[in-house]
C-alpha cells in the first residue's frame, strides 16, 4: 500500500479525553494494528456540537425510531444542537473521502444499534441508534461502518476490514477507469470473494456487467455497488468458503498430481469440519497458483484480500 486508507473513528477510541467524565476509551487494536494501514479522522459529536468536558451524561428518550438526546439529570434536550452540528460535519466529511467508520458502542450519540431508549417511566427499548451514528449511516448507507466492540470478534473484524479494502479498490476503479471495461475487470478480480458471500448475487452482478455496453456508466456503477454491498453484508460462512475452494481446485484439475489433489481435498475437508482456519487451504491454493502459473487465480482478491500483517482468516 502506498498510502493509508482514511476512516472516521470516535475520538475517544484514539485516546482523546473527550468523554463525559474527562476520560477516554483507547482501543489499542485500532491505533496499533489498524493504524499501520489506516489514517484516522477523529470525531466526537458531543464535543463537536459544543458540549464541555466533563459534562452531564446523556440518554435517548421518546420514540425509539426518532429519539431525543437529553441529559440524564437535568433533562436538557440537545437533539437540535446535535442535528445542526451533524449536518455541518457531514458536509465537511464529504471532503475527507472516508472509506469506513468505527463508532463507539453503547453511546447515545455514536452507538449503531441496541441503544437503550427511555420512552416512558419504567419502560425502555433496546432498539435505538445514536443520533450522530444514525445521521452518518443515513448519509453514507454504503460506507462500511462498525462499532469498536465488534472488532474484537474475529469474524466481524474480518468482515469490516474486507469491506474497507473492497470499497477502496472500488473508488480506485472509479477514478482510474470508470468504463464498462473497467467495471468488468473489477468484477472479474472479485468474483471468488463475492462468491464467498453470495453465489446468487454473484450471478446477478455478472449479468449486470455483461449489459454494460448498453447502459449509462453512472447508472451501471450505482446499481453495481448497491448490489455488491448487499452481497458483502451477507456472512461468508464455512460452507460458502468450501464451495469457493472447490471452484479454485477445479482450475488445477489437469495440473495437480494425484498426491497434490488428495492433499488439497483433505485440507479443504478439514477446513469444512472446522479443524483448520481458512488461511491454511488458501495458502496451499496460493502455492499451486504460483507453481502452475494460473493467471486467472493470480488476480483473485479472494486469495490475497488484505495485508498479511492484519492476520485475517486465521480464526475463520
Amino acid at each position: 500500500m502506498t498510502e493509508k486508507i482514511k476512516i472516521g473513528v470516535s475520538a475517544c477510541l484514539l485516546g482523546e479525553k473527550v468523554r463525559y467524565d474527562g476520560g477516554h476509551k483507547h482501543d489499542c487494536f485500532i491505533t496499533d494494528t489498524l493504524g499501520r494501514y489506516m489514517e484516522f479522522v477523529p470525531v466526537c459529536p458531543e464535543v463537536g456540537c459544543g458540549l464541555p468536558v466533563p459534562r452531564e451524561t446523556m440518554q435517548l428518550t421518546g420514540d425509539p425510531t426518532d429519539p431525543r438526546l437529553v441529559t440524564c439529570r437535568t433533562g436538557t434536550d440537545h437533539t437540535v444542537q446535535m442535528a445542526s452540528w451533524g449536518k455541518f460535519r457531514l458536509s465537511g466529511i464529504e471532503k475527507e473521502y472516508l472509506y469506513g467508520y468505527i463508532f463507539k458502542s453503547r453511546s447515545p450519540s455514536c452507538g449503531m444499534a441496541r441503544i437503550r431508549v427511555y420512552n416512558s417511566p419504567g419502560i425502555t427499548a433496546h432498539t435505538g441508534t445514536g443520533v450522530w451514528a444514525r445521521m452518518f449511516m443515513d448519509h453514507y448507507p454504503l460506507l462500511p461502518a462498525v462499532e469498536e466492540s465488534c472488532l474484537h470478534d474475529p469474524i466481524l473484524r474480518e468482515h469490516f476490514i474486507e469491506r474497507i479494502f473492497v470499497y477502496r479498490r472500488w473508488r480506485e476503479m472509479l477514478s482510474r477507469d470508470k468504463t464498462p471495461a473497467g467495471l468488468i475487470d473489477f468484477h472479474t478480480r472479485h468474483k471468488m470473494l463475492i462468491m464467498s458471500h453470495s453465489p446468487l448475487i454473484l450471478r446477478e452482478l455478472g449479468k449486470l456487467t455483461a449489459s454494460g455496453m448498453n447502459c449509462n456508466i453512472d447508472e451501471l456503477c450505482s446499481s453495481y455497488i448497491a448490489l455488491l454491498s448487499t452481497a458483502l453484508d451477507l456472512k461468508a460462512t464455512v460452507r460458502k468458503n468450501v464451495n469457493v475452494l472447490h471452484h479454485l481446485m477445479g482450475y488445477f484439475k489437469k495440473r495437480l498430481t494425484h498426491d497434490e489433489k488428495r492433499e488439497l481435498a483433505d485440507i479443504i475437508d478439514k477446513y469444512g469440519r472446522e479443524c483448520l482456519p481458512l488461511v491454511v487451504p488458501v495458502t496451499l491454493v496460493n502455492h499451486y497458483v504460483g507453481k502452475y502459473d494460473q493467471p486467472y487465480l493470480k488476480i483473485q482478491y479472494y486469495l490475497n484480500p488484505n495485508p498479511i500483517e492484519l492476520m485475517l482468516r486465521t480464526h475463520v
